[in-house]
């Protein structure tokens, strides 16, 4: 079939979709293309239902290639690409949570989206392509998908919304924000992943004005193709219910399932709950139902969590809609870690251990999209023993990497620049025990972990997290979510921020989206928990970051100097720097434009190297006198070094007030012996004199 290429317009920003193209044996297909940024998007599903799986096996990749940059990466011994990067399973989940929304619960097939980088302008970001070419590709395949969806970033330049924008307009701006969203009558935020630079609710709220109409037009647009190039939807057929049946496994289990369900214990309600669970179980293995079985429990569990929040107002714990768990923070609490903290809530509690190292710490980012330095990291784990499980232990998962990266963001706009604070900062948080929104909790420990240790941030950072139960009307905002509310509910709204504004945010639903209105409420309910946890429980555990540093930190000194003289610090095949490196015990790094970082664990070390450094980097002054140590003769005169490298010449004549027959009659090798100096030539050649200096004493 011929190339179909259709045209959409957001803002400024013109998107190309190219449909029937190159991938003809996937379900869907289609080239997106911003600038010279082009992703290449596969929708395929399996052709046979797999009704033992229990969950709908999607899985979205996002697909780094370096030639899309024109670069060859990686070491000498391995030239193609890899595990994805950090930055690549972010992109991949993105589009993960918005479109996984829109599937049939009831889908038994297997479906894989994949999003592959074949061009990289170096302007324009892929993730909104292919998010966009994610839904345009299951729009127009057999697939049942109910979408389309819409999505754009939003960020602000000045006073200024600007729509897609370039990575340049990106470090201007002091909010970007990602958006997806449905339509039904109105536009609904499905999707949200948020940075910001403590930024209020309002321009938040601004920003959403701003991406609406751009969202609804997007939407139009796909749906007009689908009109013309889509395929018809593979029927799902509606799951068949034995109601007489289920009647007999709601009258066996009574109101035990309720009692156990709203027990304030997790630990006691996951044992009465699996007791009754493993009841039933057996009871449907006899007649050979078990499967129907796990699907009637799973469902009940759920209506009747809704039922509780929605009809009566009541949590599994016993809350109130807008209650916070009880709330609990210690810092300081382990003795060789440079800063320690533990927050409490409810039974979520993590652990935040910050590590201090020097300049050459940091991580260096090398990608098809980044490539720099990186100063500040937080990483997140969550092991089997958190939520009280027995699994097998692993490299991080895509939910560590988002956790981790999303309280990263979170933390970022509250610390120093580097010019202020020379160190490389590395949190990592453990998660001990999880009731639900650790990624929250990571973010108020991490900045207790931060002033534990002396960083000097700007101000601290608390997070929490939204969830909702019910539809329309009905629906009850809950702050504060936990386990059981976040599995049953329809919504996990986190937000972060300071008590200035907001620093991150992120919204994942399991409906088709939320109102503008519901947007709003939950923004003031978030606002109102974080500054209750930053007065109450961060500012009454550590009001503001130590005055010291830990002991066990790092000593950085910071030397200046001219770019020309980093070859001097350096010596012929690096022989000054690593010898002062091993004389003294430290770590020297140094920047382009001159800037030298000394840091050890010893400060007579630090102390001794910057010395050093100076020394070598100092230039004489005319008319000064130094102390010099002797290092030739010469028939003609002595070469004497006045600093480390840098020798002058004391010609025989300024040896002595009298005439001096041998050099050596005067001076020996190795004498240490007062210089004057008389003059630095054109070429840079120093002349002493002795017999001058010797007439100032």
């Amino acid at each position: 079939m011929k190339e179909q290429t259709h045209k959409l317009k957001i803002g400024d920003k013109e998107l190309t979709f190219t449909l029937n193209s190159w991938a003809e044996q996937a379900n869907g297909s289609c080239r997106v293309q911003l600038g010279d940024t082009v992703v290449l998007v596969t929708a395929v599903m399996s052709r046979q239902d797999n009704e033992n799986l229990g969950f709908f096996p999607l899985t979205v990749d996002y697909e780094e290639r370096y030639y899309a940059a024109g670069k060859i990466l990686g070491s000498r011994f391995m030239r193609r690409e890899g595990r994805p990067s950090e930055e690549a399973i972010i992109t991949a989940r993105l589009i993960d949570r918005a479109i996984r929304p829109l599937f049939p619960k009831n889908l038994k097939r297997e479906v894989q989206v994949i999003i592959t980088c074949l061009s990289w302008d170096g302007v324009n970001d892929p993730d909104i392509p292919g998010l966009l070419g994610a839904s345009m590709a299951l729009s127009i395949s057999d697939i049942p998908w109910q979408g389309p969806l819409g999505g754009m970033r939003a960020t602000r330049v000045g006073d200024k919304f600007v729509a897609n924008s370039t990575y340049e307009e990106r470090q201007k701006s002091d909010l970007d924000f990602i958006m997806a969203g449905t339509q039904e009558k109105d536009v609904l935020l499905n999707m949200i992943e948020a940075e910001s630079n403590e930024v209020g609710e309002q321009v938040y709220e601004e920003a959403l004005d701003f991406g609406k109409p751009l969202l609804a037009e997007a939407i139009r647009f796909q749906r007009d193709i689908m009109g013309k190039e889509g395929k018809e939807k593979l029927l799902v057929p509606a799951p068949q219910k034995d109601e007489a049946f289920e009647e007999e496994m709601r009258s066996l289990l009574g109101a035990r399932l309720r009692e156990a369900l709203f027990t304030g214990d997790k630990l006691g309600r996951m044992e009465r709950v699996d007791q009754l669970k493993e009841e039933l179980f057996g009871w449907a293995r006899e007649k050979e139902r078990q499967p129907e079985a796990k699907n009637f429990f799973e469902e009940e569990t759920e209506r009747l969590v809704v039922e509780g929040a929605v009809r009566d107002g009541a949590r599994v714990d016993g809350r109130k809609p807008e209650e916070i768990r009880p709330l609990k923070a210690s810092v300081g609490i382990l003795p060789r870690t440079h800063g320690s903290a533990l927050f409490e809530r409810g039974q979520t509690k993590t652990l935040s251990l910050l590590t201090l190292g020097g300049p050459g710490d940091h991580k260096l980012l090398d990608g098809m999209e980044v490539r720099g330095k990186k100063r500040f990291m937080h990483h997140y784990n969550f092991p089997p023993y958190a939520p009280g499980e027995v699994k097998r232990l692993g490299s991080p998962g895509r939910r560590e990497i988002g956790h981790g990266m999303l309280a990263e963001k979170a933390l970022l706009p509250v610390i120093p620049e580097f010019d202020r604070f020379p160190y490389t900062v590395r949190i990592v948080t453990e998660v001990v025990s999880s009731n639900g929104s650790t990624s929250m909790a990571s973010a108020c420990s991490s900045s207790l972990a931060l002033m534990d240790a002396g960083v000097p941030i700007t101000r601290p950072v608390a997070g929490i997290s939204l969830g909702l139960m019910g539809q329309g009307k009905d629906a009850v905002l809950l702050t504060d979510i936990q386990g059981p509310e976040d599995h049953h509910g329809d919504m996990d709204f986190k937000v972060a921020g300071t008590e200035e504004g907001i620093t991150a945010m992120q919204l994942d639903v399991k409906t088709r989206g939320i109102g503008e209105d519901l947007f709003k409420e939950t923004l003031r309910k978030a606002k109102e928990a974080r500054l209750h946890i930053i007065k109450e429980v961060i500012g009454k555990t550590l009001p503001g970051p130590r005055k010291e540093l830990s002991a066990h930190a790092p000593k950085i000194s910071v030397f200046q100097v001219k770019p020309e003289k980093i070859g001097q610090i350096i010596g012929p095949g690096g022989k000054v720097i690593n010898g002062m490196v091993a004389e003294f015990g430290v770590d020297i790094d140094i920047e382009e434009d001159g800037g030298i970082y000394v840091s050890g664990q010893n400060a007579e070390g630090v102390a001794g190297a910057l010395e050093r450094i100076k020394n070598i980097v100092r230039e004489a002054e005319v008319g000064e006198t130094y102390q010099g140590k002797v290092k030739r003769i010469m028939d003609f005169g002595a070469f004497v070094e006045i600093f480390p490298g840098q020798e002058g010449l004391v010609h025989i004549s300024q040896l002595a007030p009298h005439r001096v027959e041998k050099v050596t009659d005067v001076v020996k090798l190795g004498d240490t012996i007062p210089v004057k100096v008389l003059e630095i030539d054109a070429q840079g050649r120093v002349n002493l004199s002795l017999k001058e200096a010797k007439d100032q004493k």
